[in-house]
């Protein structure tokens, strides 16, 4: 699709656009064409330059967290410019760098909305994929060549931050600069990020930059040198029996990024009184606790998802302040199928990136 950059003082007729998406759960993800609405009065049309592939996109497209939306493209880690601007547009303009993370609208009148924690509204938030906008329509996220977003939920990415390294910090950085943020991560905290991958090397980068002495909790050793040189001061094997005893009673805070159902009574063991356990991974499956853990040293275990637009911006600003950018490979699209597989078997360091030129 060619799109001329203008600023639309009417909507733009709707157009198709150029993706890959799983046709069926489970089913290898395939180039294809979607619908993309008219650019409205509020919107901004986005040509997409890169977008993070994150775990979440395998467990939508598998069905992993409940039944979904087929034809399904995914991606909420989208960079880009703007290439269109609706004639009320005041926040962006023709030419800007933006990012576009895992929401593209909600109710806008809760008190959360209205606090600028979107990602908890109480209608929900309409996800940027995977969901069903306003109009009934089905949302299609960041694997496609271009996307039309209202300018509130369009983020601005700074000149310090590449691209391509910008794009998963639409989720992953912001999966993690959110609680380390309200947790109030920084000096003389004690602060251990459970997984050393595409969340969590961006959680060893954000919480070293905010101040705080850095622990990876790891399965293994084999990533210890990357984790020293992203900004961890120590690095730990959950596989050993003895880390568990060791370090008890450590950590005012532990962020777990994992994906399984981990042992939640050891990593609990862990913490400090008033220490909190805080999950950004999601689990498919239930997980098991036994209350005493929590009680026996006014620990908490809670939950974290994402950022509001402010504090994502916040984290955009921050990042490019600190010279942080994700770590990551990137791929063409046709490499897509390959690089699920990939990320399940934990083959990626950290993150990997479409070059959405290659749709």
């Amino acid at each position: 699709m060619t799109t001329n950059a203008t600023t639309s003082t009417t909507p733009t007729h709707p157009t198709t656009v150029a993706a890959y998406a799983a046709p069926a759960a489970h089913a290898p993800l395939e180039r294809t064409t979607v619908p993309r609405r008219a650019v409205g009065a509020h919107d901004v049309l986005i040509e997409i330059k890169y977008a993070g592939i994150c775990h979440s996109d395998i467990h939508q497209a598998r069905d992993g967290w409940g039944e979904g939306i087929f034809p399904m493209v995914p991606g909420h880690e989208i960079a880009g410019v703007v290439t269109e601007v609706g004639s009320e547009v005041t926040r962006h303009k023709v030419g800007d760098r933006v990012g576009v993370g895992c929401f593209v609208d909600s109710c806008r009148e809760c008190e959360y909305c209205l606090k600028g924690l979107e990602q908890y509204c109480v209608q929900g938030m309409t996800g940027t994929y995977n969901a069903l906008g306003k109009d009934g329509e089905p949302t299609y996220g960041g694997y496609s060549t271009h996307i039309v977003v209202d300018e509130q939920y369009t983020l601005r990415i700074p000149d310090g931050i590449a691209l391509d390294e910008a794009a998963p910090l639409l989720c992953a950085g912001i999966t993690l600069y959110s609680p380390l943020a309200h947790w109030q991560a920084g000096p003389g905290k004690k602060v251990a990020i459970v997984g050393l991958g595409g969340l969590g090397h961006m959680g060893v980068k954000i919480a070293h930059a905010l101040g705080a002495e850095v622990t990876v909790l790891s399965q293994s050793l084999k990533k210890q040198e990357d984790g020293l040189k992203l900004g961890a001061d120590h690095y730990y094997a959950t596989s050993d029996p003895a880390t568990f005893t060791e370090l008890a009673g450590t950590f005012d805070l532990i962020v777990s990024t994992v994906s399984a159902a981990l042992d939640f009574g050891a990593y609990l063991g862990l913490l400090k009184t008033d220490g909190a356990l805080v999950n950004v991974g999601a689990p498919e499956e239930p997980i098991a606790l036994n209350l005493f853990q929590l009680m026996l040293g006014r620990k908490t275990l809670a939950g974290s998802a994402i950022g509001g637009i402010a504090e994502t911006q916040e984290m955009l600003d921050f990042c490019a302040e600190h010279g942080l950018g994700a770590e990551i490979e990137l791929i063409r699209a046709d490499q897509i199928n390959e690089a699920y597989e990939r990320v399940l078997a934990s083959d990626v360091r950290y993150r990997f990136v479409i070059d959405t030129s290659t749709i």
